[in-house]
């Protein structure tokens, strides 16, 4: 695989550089990891957005990588004092510090950050903005690989939710592609959905009923509920009615499809208990392979 310098998206990557990542994910989730990899190199997980499943599982797989791992807190640092975020950087890079992990809810800030980082440093997109999470991206594409094998050509994969807010969505999105996969689905409210060219190629639908026929794998997102207050969704019973995913609507997927959420989840309003709790569901499963793929990311850009 090509050397890259930092890992900001998943979409200029070819489908070679993101299977090595996947294969070598596999391998750390298996047990192959060398405990030393990165002995004397010090992480920070650089958080300027709230994060559990994100920032818990960088911290581990830095810590059995061997790194010495800082938690930077935004709410306790010297950004509240006024200091910019690229000298909150520039300071730890002076300490030594080679990577970051960055969470921002400004699209692009990431870029910005590693733009002006020094040779050597490696940043990592935790997720910014409503434009990518590139490692939830990878840890999903791993998840749907165990169930269902190398080859996408043959998966039908349905999206649900608030795509256009979702730099999940958009890392999925691009990972399917990229991966081959054989029909990409996405179905939500209408205000939901993004016109920006993100669903280029993809089947829209706003009938989930429909949309879940006969697919591999649904793949649901959380409904960031502040869309409610700007209108662009009524009330949390309509949202569950028309594209909550129960048991009864998910005997219309395939008999062996299964359910992933990123989390966090809203139980009762895109999934129910029975499901997200359910034989079907993989959700716990992406969580653990978080950590193995944050391990190859990290490994990819600082061993």
């Amino acid at each position: 695989m090509s050397a890259l310098s930092h890992l900001l998206s998943l979409e200029n990557l070819t489908r070679g550089q993101i299977t090595a990542l996947l294969d070598r994910a596999q391998r750390l989730a298996d047990g192959h990891a060398d405990r030393t990899a990165l002995a004397g190199t010090a992480v920070c997980t650089l958080f300027f957005e709230p994060s559990t499943r994100t920032r818990m599982s960088f911290q581990l797989a830095a810590q059995r990588l061997g790194a010495d791992v800082l938690s930077f807190d935004a709410s306790t640092s010297s950004t509240s004092k006024g200091e910019t975020e690229r000298d909150t950087m520039k300071n730890l890079e002076a300490m030594g510090v080679r990577g970051f992990v960055v969470r921002h809810k400004r699209d692009g800030a990431v870029a910005e950050l590693a733009e002006a980082a020094n040779p050597g440093t490696a940043l990592l997109n935790a997720g910014d903005g409503r434009s990518s999470h590139p490692t939830q991206g990878l840890l999903d594409m791993l998840t749907l690989r165990q169930a269902k094998g190398d080859d996408f050509s043959k998966l039908k994969v349905v999206l649900v939710g608030d795509v256009r807010h979702s730099r999940v969505a958009r890392s999925d999105l691009q990972a399917l592609r990229t991966l081959g996969c054989g029909e990409i689905r996405v179905c939500g409210p209408a205000a939901l959905l993004p016109e920006d060219g993100t669903l280029d190629g993809c089947i829209v639908s706003h009938d989930f009923d429909a949309a879940l026929e006969g697919v591999d794998a649904a793949m649901m997102l959380r409904l960031q509920r502040e869309r409610m207050e700007e209108g662009l969704v009524g009330s949390l019973e309509d949202y569950h009615r028309d594209y909550g995913l129960t048991a009864t609507r998910l005997s219309r997927a395939a008999k062996d499809a299964v359910v992933l959420h990123p989390g966090p989840i809203n139980r009762g309003v895109e999934i129910t208990d029975e499901v997200a709790d359910g034989p079907q569901s993989l959700i716990l499963r992406q969580v653990s392979n978080g950590v193995a793929v944050r391990m190859a990311a990290l490994e990819m850009l600082l061993a």
